[in-house]
């Protein structure tokens, strides 16, 4: 069997937004928007976290000026890969584990779509 098949790295998060989105430039010139979703654990303990705040980052430009538009608080939708990402520093090598976004969206706040549960 392939690598192709076996492997998969697809990754849906729904969560509110934390802070509007940063943009920033990579030493590389690269452009990168980076964001913060705040997501609830589907089973959250008594005592303990019942959130998760992940990092979500995009190359993409279309998606790039969507989430750029995007208010904190705002419920949205993404798709993409979960990643690590190096950088050299002045006291060596840096990583960071992020969603890389290939697609986006805002949820309307329309109330709770048919089979999700209200409590």
């Amino acid at each position: 069997m392939s690598v192709a098949v076996i492997d998969r790295n697809d990754v849906v998060l729904r969560g509110r937004l934390s802070a509007p989105a940063e943009i920033r430039t990579l030493p590389s010139g690269d452009a990168l928007v980076t964001f913060r979703l705040v997501v609830r654990r589907p089973e959250p303990r008594a005592r303990g976290q019942s959130v998760d705040v992940l990092t979500c980052i995009t190359y993409d430009r279309a998606l790039q000026r969507r989430v750029s538009a995007w208010q904190a608080g705002d419920v949205v939708e993404v798709e993409g890969a979960l990643q690590r990402r190096f950088w050299r520093t002045g006291t060596g090598t840096a990583s960071v584990c992020e969603v890389n976004c290939r697609r986006g969206r805002k949820v309307p706040r329309s109330g709770p779509a048919a089979g999700e549960r209200t409590a």
